[in-house]
């Protein structure tokens, strides 16, 4: 399954490989499932103008950009394989790396998943920052979830059909392969750059990927907005003791015009920030109750095998 989102710049290569994988597993029926995820370049023109070469060749065309986590979905509705892979266009995953996988899978394994050893052509600042949301997660979730590894993975499909029982539309995939659990084995390799276009995961998209994870797999971030505003009261409290019974010893108060604003702006941005981590809870209830689908389909072509 690809998940594709204006990737017709690396589009030929990846047919190319993909193709060459086929020929040179010939004991196994492969399907290649594109979901393309409203592509405003040729994208979509490629993959058709593929199928219509090449039989193994399925795809699934959204009606719109919904996101890749949604587009994964579709992709999980739409497979029809004993197994899946899943693997971005970009060829930053190697095809290649698949005959391990379905070695591993046949092994009995139901989650093979690829943790990355190097990440080649990312900036220290991505590297870093991913690295430091996985440590708060890790810290904070009742979930472990697999450092440095991304969706690059086969699943057997009773993991698929666990997988399609989850619905939500605020979607966090990489928390939900763990939390499906089933038996897992890791697999390590170097990961190589784009072969060609540019990445759609700027630090905004980053971010807000990191606030789903968050929220959709702990209430911690709930629960230290209690324990701050539990400790910051019971400091406020003692500091207006103090200040009530210091004059009785003689102690002068001064006017405290400063003391006085960095606490109100201390206190005021804290709340703000309980607030803001209130809010989006509360906003990932309204969106879930308005039960609208997560993705919606404008046309698609079913796999034909041979057999």
């Amino acid at each position: 399954m690809v998940p594709a989102y204006n990737e017709s710049k690396v589009l030929p290569k990846l047919f190319k490989r993909l193709n060459t994988l086929s020929v040179n597993n010939p004991k196994y029926s492969f399907e290649f499932l594109f979901i393309n995820d409203g592509s405003k370049d040729n994208t979509m023109d490629l993959i058709v103008e593929e199928s219509k070469r090449n039989n193994q060749i399925s795809y699934v065309n959204l009606s719109r950009n919904f996101g890749k986590e949604n587009a994964m979905l579709a992709g999980f509705d739409y497979a029809a394989g004993d197994a899946l892979v899943i693997i971005d266009a970009d060829l930053q995953d190697p095809p290649e790396l698949i005959p391990q996988m379905i070695k591993y899978w046949e092994e009995g394994y139901d989650d093979v998943y690829a943790k990355r050893e190097s990440r080649d052509g990312e900036t220290w600042l991505k590297k870093s920052t991913s690295h430091w949301f996985y440590s708060i997660l890790d810290k904070i979730s009742n979930i472990e979830i697999q450092r440095d590894t991304g969706d690059f993975r086969l699943l057997d499909r009773k993991a698929i059909e666990a997988l399609k029982e989850l619905r939500e539309s605020n979607r966090y995939t990489k928390g939900m392969f763990s939390w499906v659990g089933f038996n897992k084995k890791e697999i390590t390799y170097k990961r190589d750059p784009r072969a060609a276009g540019e990445t759609k995961w700027n630090y905004r998209k980053l971010f807000n990927l990191a606030i789903e994870g968050i929220t959709s797999f702990t209430t911690a971030p709930l629960r230290i907005s209690t324990y701050l505003g539990f400790i910051i009261s019971t400091a406020s409290f003692v500091w207006i003791s103090y200040l009530l019974i210091r004059p009785l010893f003689g102690v002068p108060t001064g006017d405290g015009y400063t003391s006085i604003m960095a606490t109100i702006l201390f206190l005021g941005g804290v709340q703000l920030l309980s607030i803001g981590i209130i809010g989006e809870y509360i906003g990932r209830i309204f969106i879930e109750t308005k039960n609208r689908p997560t993705y919606l389909i404008q046309d698609y072509k079913k796999y034909k095998s041979k057999k």
